[in-house]
């Protein structure tokens, strides 16, 4: 029965169109709420999933006796040195029954950040599993993990050798860092709508999804193309032409750039043209643009540090490495031919009410002379809320409220994550008038899983907030400065000394 469902929805969906498809496409923004079911026996289905794969060269290993097979590490969002995050997919065949198949995708993703570690791995209970190689011993196991390097590991076991030699190669590779593994429902209906006609000998099947291509861009490009991290659920329903998606975060966290980077990439590849804003001083968009269309070297890198910005003796999170980190991915992006743009909007010497109504001018303006694209504007959240007033000023109006009665479509959504760090500036923690503490700090949130997400409440609560955006278990992130002015990671000291080698931790009193 169940079966015999999913072939009528399916036929509906080929013939009439459902909720994901845009014209004779689908959109890969919107997660199915149900699985794909093959009307074809699992051994003719397996064949065109290998197909499938070669075609959009996803290489991958294969074991044939179980129709299991485990595509290679690909990088998120491209060849950038600075990406720590990666992706694989293990597709495993199931039979529903004798005539007909699914196919389950598990998207597995792995980080030299330890980011997704479980609790307590980080833990040393003075334990190896090698043997001979207890506390004090003298034995090492040597072992080449493909990089021209030999690597040392006194607790590494003959068990670990596998995951060592399959770790990703080059400047990136990591071993034994943090990982998650999530089905990836998106993945699985782009297989089934790639292949299911072919097996079904239908001549009229939807077309791929067009990827939003730069006007100048070089060369033809699918989706399959790029690699945009686990489908952020929730983001479909509010990405569209002309539409603004205000973001208000808690500045200083890893996370919340990252969101911002592959909300792009996931609304270019859907077809969409993106412009990001962030809250950076207006002074730097010419930087800004000047790195997004270079090539990334050294020399790009730096002359993008040399603004003042980067090196304020009061680092609140804006100026930090995940920050300039996301700059370097969406550079990455309009690099490989996607529609990508950004600007900057903040007014550091204006205070109140002219400068939220100076930053709203500017967000206004890009706004409407982009009427084909989505805009995500990222900000500290008392600006991007549409509420009229603060305890401290009754009469003040957000960026927010500024731009919801201005525009047609805006939807401000707050941050929301679970415990973890931030780097923030606050009144100093002695006391001192008029200076800030910059540090790590602590934060309390609320455990909502570790699966990005944007969720809606059909109204707006107190602050003028429609929904959240949610980011998982939050990291602080650390000033640029603090890894060198190069690029981020890069550890460098060419124009200027690292301000501290380690971020102190900031009491809070």
């Amino acid at each position: 029965m169940r079966a015999t469902w999913f072939a009528v929805v399916t036929l509906m969906c080929f013939q009439v169109g459902c909720a994901a498809r845009q014209g004779s496409t689908y959109s890969d923004l919107f997660i199915p709420d149900g699985e794909a079911i093959y009307e074809r026996p699992l051994e003719e289905v397996w064949p065109e999933v290998r197909r499938f794969f070669t075609e959009n060269k996803l290489p991958y290993k294969e074991d044939e006796g179980s129709l299991v097979l485990e595509t290679d590490w690909r990088q998120e969002f491209g060849g950038s040195k600075i990406s720590s995050f990666w992706h694989r997919y293990m597709v495993l065949g199931k039979r529903e029954t004798p005539t007909t198949s699914k196919l389950w995708i598990i998207r597995i993703t792995k980080s030299s950040s330890t980011a997704l570690s479980p609790p307590g791995r980080e833990i040393d209970w003075g334990v190896t599993r090698a043997v001979g190689l207890g506390p004090g011993s003298q034995n090492q196991i040597d072992v080449n993990a493909g990089t021209g390097s030999v690597a040392a590991e006194p607790g590494l076991s003959v068990e670990d050798f596998e995951d060592r030699f399959d770790t990703p190669q080059g400047e990136n590779s990591f071993f034994a860092g943090s990982g998650q593994g999530s089905r990836d429902l998106v993945m699985e209906w782009r297989v089934f709508r790639s292949i299911s006609p072919k097996l079904m000998k239908e001549e009229n099947a939807p077309k791929p999804v067009q990827v939003a291509v730069a006007p100048n861009a070089k060369g033809g490009s699918t989706a399959m193309d790029f690699e945009c991290g686990l489908p952020i659920l929730g983001l479909g329903k509010q990405v569209k032409p002309g539409g603004v998606l205000l973001l208000g975060e808690m500045h200083g966290t890893h996370e919340v750039p990252r969101f911002v980077a592959q909300t792009s990439c996931q609304t270019a590849v859907a077809g969409t043209p993106v412009t990001v804003g962030l809250e950076l001083p207006l002074e730097s968009q010419t930087r800004v643009s000047a790195f997004l269309d270079s090539a990334g070297t050294e020399a790009d890198w730096l002359k993008l540090m040399e603004a003042p910005f980067w090196r304020s003796p009061y680092p609140d999170g804006r100026s930090s490495e995940a920050v300039a980190n996301l700059l370097e991915q969406l550079r990455q992006l309009r690099a490989r031919g996607l529609d990508v743009d950004l600007f900057v909007f903040d007014y550091p010497t204006m205070q109140g009410q002219a400068r939220e109504d100076a930053m709203a001018a500017t967000v206004r303006h890009q706004v409407e002379s982009g009427p084909r694209r989505f805009h995500v504007i990222l900000s500290g959240n008392i600006h991007s809320r549409t509420r009229k007033g603060l305890p401290w000023d009754t009469s003040f109006k957000p960026m927010g409220l500024l731009l919801k009665d201005a525009l047609d479509s805006v939807v401000s959504l707050d941050m929301a994550y679970n415990s973890g760090s931030a780097w923030i500036c606050a009144v100093d923690g002695k006391g001192v008038k008029d200076t800030l503490d910059c540090g790590i700090r602590e934060t309390k949130g609320r455990d909502n899983g570790d699966r990005f997400f944007v969720h809606t409440w059909g109204g707006t609560n107190g602050d003028g907030y429609h929904g959240v955006f949610y980011v998982g278990a939050v990291n602080a992130a650390a000033p640029a400065v603090h890894k060198g002015l190069g690029r981020p990671g890069a550890g460098d000291k060419s124009l200027s000394p690292m301000e501290a080698p380690v971020p102190r931790l900031a009491v809070v009193r």
